[in-house]
Formats: C-alpha cells, sequence, structure tokens
C-alpha cells in the first residue's frame, strides 16, 4: 500500500505454514491458512472474530464448519470420493446424521455420538 497505509497481507511462520490476510492497515484479517501439513483452512469474519469455515485435505476431502469464532463444528464433509456426510451437535461432538455415496445410495442415522 502507500506509505503510511501499508498493511499486511502474508505471514510466514516458522513450520512453513502461510497465514493471508485482507482488510485496511489495523483491521486485517485472516483469511486463509496453508499449512506446511498441506492442510488449507478457510476464514470469515472481522479481524479478531475470524471463523473457520472450511479446511482442505491434500486427499482432496473437505469440511465445511459453522458457529462463531471458537465455537465452530463439522456440519458436512466432501470425500474426494463423491461420498458427502451430514453432521448435527455441538463443537467436538459432532454426529453423522446422513451419508450420501457417491452411487446414489444414501444412509440414515440416529443417536449420539460414540454411543
Amino acid at each position: 500500500g502507500e506509505k503510511g497505509a501499508e498493511r499486511m497481507v502474508r505471514s510466514e511462520l516458522p513450520d512453513g505454514s502461510v497465514a493471508y490476510y485482507e482488510g485496511e492497515r489495523g483491521a486485517e484479517r485472516v483469511v486463509r491458512v496453508e499449512f506446511a501439513n498441506s492442510n488449507v483452512v478457510h476464514y470469515q469474519g472481522e479481524e479478531g472474530a475470524e471463523r473457520v469455515v472450511r479446511e482442505e485435505y491434500p486427499d482432496g476431502n473437505v469440511q465445511y464448519y459453522e458457529g462463531e469464532k471458537g465455537a465452530e463444528r463439522v456440519v458436512r464433509k466432501e470425500e474426494a470420493d463423491g461420498t458427502m456426510q451430514y453432521y448435527d451437535g455441538e463443537p467436538y461432538a459432532e454426529r453423522n446424521m446422513r451419508t450420501e455415496l457417491a452411487d446414489g445410495e444414501v444412509h440414515f442415522y440416529e443417536g449420539e455420538r460414540g454411543a
């Protein structure tokens, strides 16, 4: 940016991860982190309130999240083979409610996680 209006757009961490930022100077917010293990996490929200919305894995699987920062929960997983899994429940206690296989077969689940 112009002198006096410089803003952070990227930070490279010692472990090899790279964080990307958007926003005006003093209000930069993280929008994506590319981790050294090849996972990519996407964030939404204002500076200081960024929440995880999607995590992409090197094997092609993707997890989607809802919830405020620190209380994000998995709501859907897309596997590289086309399988879709849908979840409900509180953070870290999500349970699979439905799985749609790539061939069109659908599985439904009831009960608490781990029960």
